[in-house]
């Protein structure tokens, strides 16, 4: 067995702007995990909202004790391994998400399964996912638009100061459905304003808008919002699904956030015990990130998947929604392959 990673710089075709940054280039880790014959892959991307940069959680990794990793690698048990590496990789959410993506792509492999079968989501259907129209100059965000026409549901990041010009360029070009996230950008009086002129402009809901952590704020809000609200930086692990329950309308799961598929099947469940909807999202990352979360998506209401479409270096061929839908999972495992030969660092082999 050989655990082995690499650093990879992801391109975006557009520089990628939010309520808080606008970035043009992200440092994502990729991770294989091979026994010479069968091999999985995984990404762990890091959120700069809650985590150090790439080249430290490497750090970590290479610092981990990996030895007793190849007692999981005779029978798939996903529980056990992720308490597993959860404690090796110090509980950081993206870690845990790349190895747990590769654990589950090596058992498909290996078992010669699409996931979907493996953990008996096969067969149903996926919503339609959103296309993101990132922050940008108003001229770049008309040409985004335009590049977005074979897409049926756009995702608008709004926060900001213009954010009335940028709704007004977009309802030029595209009466499409639109959700809109203001990444925390607003407070509670701003955010009641905006929505309700949001509300006339064919949107669907809006994500987490105003700062995590202010649940009182958030539910002032929606006891007056005319439209539904979504949890975003608010929603990171299975234990703050039942905080958000009186004062959301549904949650966005992001697996680098939560820690991989197996946490994020229980954040699912829980959160369909209160009822509540659900969004499967992403970063900006390669195939090998999106398609943990994508195996997923029949579970939920919502998906807003386009990490890897916005990439202009896809490391990775893998499931893409492609004018906002999936194919069918046909290949085994995550169906993610390298497209280029990489330089991988060892971290362990036995």
């Amino acid at each position: 067995m050989e655990l082995s990673a690499n650093i990879f710089t992801l391109i975006p075709t557009h520089q990628f702007g939010i309520s808080r940054e606008t970035r043009s280039e992200y440092q994502s880790i990729l991770i294989r995990i091979s026994d010479g014959n069968t091999t999985g892959y995984g990404e762990a991307f890091p959120s700069n909202r809650y985590e150090d940069s790439a080249e430290s959680n490497f750090n970590v990794l290479q610092d981990a004790d990996f030895s007793e990793m190849v007692t999981y690698l005779d029978t798939f048990q996903p529980l056990p391994f992720q308490r597993f590496i959860s404690e090796q990789c110090r509980e950081i959410d993206s870690l845990i998400a790349g190895l747990s993506g590769a654990y589950y792509d090596y058992f498909g492999k290996k078992y010669d399964l699409p996931i979907p079968e493996m953990i008996g989501t096969g067969g149903l259907p996926l919503p339609v996912s959103s296309f993101t129209i990132g922050i940008d100059n108003l001229d770049v965000i008309r040409q985004k638009v335009e590049e977005a026409k074979p897409y049926p549901l756009l995702k608008i990041k709004l926060g900001t100061e213009n954010d009335e010009e940028i709704m007004q360029v977009i309802r030029e070009l595209t009466d499409k459905p639109i959700r809109v996230d203001a990444n925390e950008g607003w407070d509670k009086q701003v955010a009641l304003e905006k929505i309700e002129w949001l509300n006339t402009e064919n949107v669907e809901f809006i994500e987490q808008p105003i700062p995590a952590g202010n649940y009182d704020d958030v539910r002032w809000l929606q006891e007056r919002s005319p439209l539904p609200i979504i949890a975003d930086e608010d929603c990171r692990h299975v234990e703050d699904v039942p905080l958000l329950m009186d004062c959301y309308d549904g949650i966005n799961i992001k697996l680098v956030k939560c820690g991989g598929i197996t946490p994020a099947i229980q954040m699912i469940h829980t959160a369909r015990t209160y009822h509540k909807s659900i969004m499967l999202g992403c970063m900006v990352e390669s195939s090998a990130g999106i398609a943990p979360a994508a195996v997923l998506g029949g579970l939920v209401d919502y998906l807003d998947l386009d990490g890897n479409l916005l990439l202009s270096n896809d490391p990775f061929d893998g499931p893409r929604a492609e004018n906002g839908e999936f194919g069918p999972f046909e290949r085994n495992g995550l169906g993610v392959s390298p497209k280029t030969d990489m330089h991988w660092t060892v971290l362990y082999t036995e």
